[in-house]
């Protein structure tokens, strides 16, 4: 039985109605960038995001997936997912979801210019350290 290689690099989202958060992710360094936050909704992101794709050519992708503190989901929630299934059937890349809770409360309280960006950061980072 094989298993798939873990992704050398990763394109993190950090998703919302009117912005999402990028950052790019490498495994052999363990490392995380915050890169930028498009502003855009509904199909005008696809065409930045695809752009995103081209200029860092990851191998996998990463979503951050909203939940209350109790675990439990809330309103965002399904719309992340929805966002991480459109994400595979547009780019045929394997996806991958990770638990988000506070990463905005949490690159808020860092100082971060760019909060979208640095959660999504916070989300690559999360998923890059769960890489056995």
């Amino acid at each position: 039985m094989s298993t798939a290689p873990a992704p050398q690099r990763v394109l993190a989202f950090d998703f919302g109605l009117q912005r999402v958060g990028l950052a790019v992710g490498n495994a052999l360094t363990q490392s995380a960038e915050a890169l930028r936050t498009l502003h855009a909704s509904g199909d005008a992101r696809w065409p930045l995001i695809a752009a995103a794709l081209k200029e860092w050519q990851p191998d996998a992708l990463v979503v951050g997936v909203p939940r209350h503190p109790d675990g439990a989901d809330h309103e965002m929630t399904a719309r992340c997912q929805k966002f991480a299934r459109q994400l595979h059937g547009r780019f045929g890349l394997p996806v991958h979801e990770v638990d988000e809770r506070y990463t905005s409360v949490e690159a808020e309280a860092s100082g971060a210019k760019d909060i979208d960006a640095e959660a999504a950061r916070l989300i690559a980072a999360q998923y890059l350290s769960s890489l056995p």
